[in-house]
C-alpha cells in the first residue's frame, strides 16, 4: 500500500492564506480532492493523509466531511484548541469519526517557548486518550526545544514534518544533521519524508542538491521510522507531485522492497493506525 502521508487541501482566499507571498503565487487557487485524486492515481499512490492547513476547528470538521465522500483519503490530521481546559470535549467529539487520526498546532509560526507552555502539554497529554498521534511541525533552529517538548511525551506517538525543515536553501547541514540523530533516539518520533524541495531554492534544487538530507534522515530513523509524503500543493512551487514521488523512488531504490514500502507506506499505516485496506481510485 502506497500512501502520501502528508496533503493539503484549501479554498483560497487572501485573509486567511497570507503566508502563500508572491514567491508561491501558483497556489493561491482552490486545491480540492478531485485535482489530488487524478494526480495519485498518476502516481500510483494508494491513499493520503490529509493535513491541517488552518487552525480553526471550521477546517478540521471540513476535511473530515471531505474524507467521507473520498474513500482514498484514509486519515485526516487536523487542529484542536490544544490550550483550551476544555480541549478533551472537544478531541471526544471529533473522534467519534475514526478517520481523525492525528493533531497538528503550527508550532514553526510559534516562539520556541511555546513548547513548554503548561497549558499546551497538558492538551498533548489528553491526546493519548483518543488514539491521537501529534504531529511536530518546526523549523530546524527550533529542534533543542521540540526535543525537550518530546521528552516530557514519552509514551505519545509523535511524527516530525518536513524533516524540521533544514537550511537546504543556505547549503548548510549542521547542527540540524547531530540534532536529528539525537531526534531520533527518541522511539516514539518517526520522521516525513516530505517538504525538502520548498526549503530548497524552487527553480534550481536537483535530486542530487537534496540526497544529503535524505541520507541524514535514512540513517537517523531507518526505513521503519520514515513516512513518504508529498506536501502537495505546497510542493507545486518548486515540483509536480510526479517529480516528487520520482525523486523519493530513485533515493529508495537501493533499498530491500520491504525497506522501500515501510517509507511508501507501511509506516504511516502504523504510525497513524490505519486499519482498513485503501480503496483504489476510479478511473
Amino acid at each position: 500500500m502506497r500512501i502520501d502521508a502528508h496533503h493539503h487541501y484549501w479554498k483560497y482566499s487572501k485573509e486567511e492564506y497570507g503566508w502563500i507571498d508572491d514567491s508561491m503565487a501558483v497556489i493561491r487557487r482552490d486545491f480540492l480532492p478531485a485535482e489530488l485524486g487524478g494526480e495519485i492515481r498518476a502516481a500510483g499512490i494508494d491513499g493520503v493523509i490529509s493535513v491541517q492547513a488552518r487552525q480553526s476547528l471550521e477546517e478540521t470538521r471540513w476535511l473530515l466531511q471531505l474524507a467521507s465522500g473520498a474513500p482514498w483519503m484514509r486519515g485526516v490530521v487536523g487542529w484542536v484548541p490544544l490550550v483550551d481546559p476544555g480541549v478533551a470535549d472537544v478531541l471526544g467529539e471529533l473522534s467519534r469519526n475514526p478517520l481523525l487520526r492525528g493533531v497538528r498546532h503550527v508550532l514553526q509560526g510559534e516562539p520556541s517557548s511555546y513548547m513548554a507552555r503548561p497549558d499546551f502539554n497538558a492538551g498533548i497529554r489528553r491526546l493519548r486518550d483518543f488514539g491521537l498521534v501529534y504531529d511536530v511541525l518546526i523549523f530546524h533552529h527550533q529542534l533543542p526545544e521540540a526535543m525537550a517538548f518530546v521528552d516530557r511525551h514519552p509514551e505519545q506517538p509523535m511524527i516530525l514534518d518536513h524533516c524540521a525543515k533544514p537550511a537546504v536553501r543556505d547549503g548548510r547541514i549542521e547542527p540540524w544533521a547531530s540534532q536529528m540523530r539525537e531526534l531520533a533516539r527518541r522511539p516514539q518520533v518517526t520522521c516525513k519524508l516530505s517538504g525538502l524541495v520548498t526549503e530548497a531554492d524552487f527553480a534550481t534544487w536537483s535530486p542530487e542538491s537534496l540526497r544529503p538530507y535524505f541520507d541524514v534522515v535514512l540513517d537517523a530513523f531507518g526505513p521503519r521510522r520514515m513516512l513518504f509524503g508529498t506536501d502537495w500543493p505546497v510542493c507545486l512551487v518548486a515540483s509536480s507531485y510526479r517529480r516528487w514521488v520520482d525523486t523519493v523512488a530513485r533515493w529508495i531504490a537501493p533499498l530491500s522492497r520491504s525497506e522501500q514500502d515501510e517509507i511508501m507506506g507501511g509506516t504511516a499505516v502504523r504510525a497513524y493506525g490505519l486499519t482498513s485496506p485503501a480503496v483504489p481510485i476510479a478511473g
